[in-house]
């Protein structure tokens, strides 16, 4: 850190008293700061063991009615005739797997900043600011979303407020700064039909409840302090970045469906980089873990810091079942652990309207 740059004055009057900063050069100019090098190499991730081969049984045909039923009932368009009437004629099971990784990021951006001056320390001639990547902030619990605002140290200054020129107050823009309106009953004429307007004894005029007639009002920007405190505010934004694959699977239920439930965890790591699962049972996820740890590392890694990876495989089951009513053929599918039911040409439907 060059410990001899210029800094301005502590009052100081230009307009970006910041850029001789190290480390804040740019600042004002947006986007995430690149987060700094490793002083040392980040340990090479380690294998994770092999899950073994797992199957979940189909559904039993009195599970599938009731989720079935359930899943009816929970539709007031829907009538109940197939799901309590129709035939079921075959239950096929195919289960899939589900790739889930996880990439917990922190990113750091600056800004020039402003608040009314209550009385803080100005420290901005004290000693040299700490880069953005040096200031100190506690991580908060790991793959959760959090946002932190932090003034950075010994950059702390005091200006006058440039909205109303350190007074405090301003103009009454409700009243243009006259303390009073045109009177609402008589439209400022001071006259009715009758002779002088009651409601302002003839003069026109009311009082100005904003700035109660004074024509001035309490300065938004500095609170009325007169003064303003300016400082570099720095934003940690945490991240749990995630992104799902799941395997192709023959039963016709679109993937779409089944990024939400839950299924049998067949294998889940926490690494700060994890590794492909190049020996897992099924190629497919193979292949879309060492697709999926490339694409997080090229998208986070150069604007963020990764702080921990966590991957993980389930086992979703998907229950196919073909079922008969009214002589014809119809299918339903009972997905997850919840036993969630998609049943798009549910073959009895009506319009309703709800008042």
């Amino acid at each position: 850190m060059n410990s001899a740059a210029v800094y301005p004055p502590l009052y100081a009057p230009v307009a970006n008293p910041f850029s001789n900063i190290p480390g804040y050069e740019g600042i004002g100019g947006g986007g995430f700061l690149p987060p700094p090098i490793p002083l040392q190499p980040v340990a090479p991730p380690q294998p994770g063991p092999t899950p073994e081969e797992w199957n979940i049984p189909a559904l039993s045909e009195d599970a599938a009615r009731e989720a079935f039923k359930d899943y009816v009932q929970s539709h007031c368009c829907y009538s109940s005739g197939p799901a309590n009437e129709g035939v079921i004629t075959s239950i096929e099971s195919h289960n899939t797997y589900r790739l889930r990784l996880e990439t917990f990021t922190e990113r750091r951006s600056t800004e020039m900043a402003e608040k009314p001056y209550e009385g803080e320390t100005a420290d901005f001639y004290a000693q040299p600011a700490p880069r953005p990547w040096d200031v100190e902030v506690k991580t908060p619990n790991l793959f959760t979303k959090h946002t932190e605002e932090i003034r950075v140290p010994y950059t702390s200054s005091i200006k006058e407020c440039n909205t109303c020129h350190g007074v405090g107050t301003v103009s009454c823009r409700d009243c243009e700064g006259k303390g009073y309106k045109p009177c609402n009953c008589c439209n400022g004429s001071g006259k009715k039909e009758d002779g002088n307007c009651s409601d302002c004894n003839g003069t026109g005029k009311d009082r100005c409840s904003k700035c109660n007639a004074q024509g001035k009002t309490k300065c938004e920007t500095c609170n009325g302090r007169k003064q303003l405190l300016t400082f570099i505010k720095l934003k940690v934004e945490w991240t749990n970045n995630e992104d799902n694959h799941v395997v192709e699977q023959s039963s016709g239920l679109k993937a779409d469906k089944l990024h939400s439930v839950k299924g049998k965890e067949l294998f889940k790591i926490s690494q700060i980089m994890v590794y492909p699962l190049y020996g897992f049972l099924n190629p497919a996820i193979a292949e879309a873990s060492d697709r999926l740890i490339k694409e997080h590392q090229s998208k986070y890694a150069q604007t963020s810091r990764i702080l921990q990876q966590r991957q993980t495989v389930d086992l979703i089951p998907i229950t196919k079942v073909n079922y008969k009513w009214k002589n014809n053929i119809h299918v339903f599918y009972v997905y997850g652990n919840e036993n969630k039911v998609n049943a798009e040409d549910y073959p009895a439907t009506c319009c309703c309207v709800i008042l």
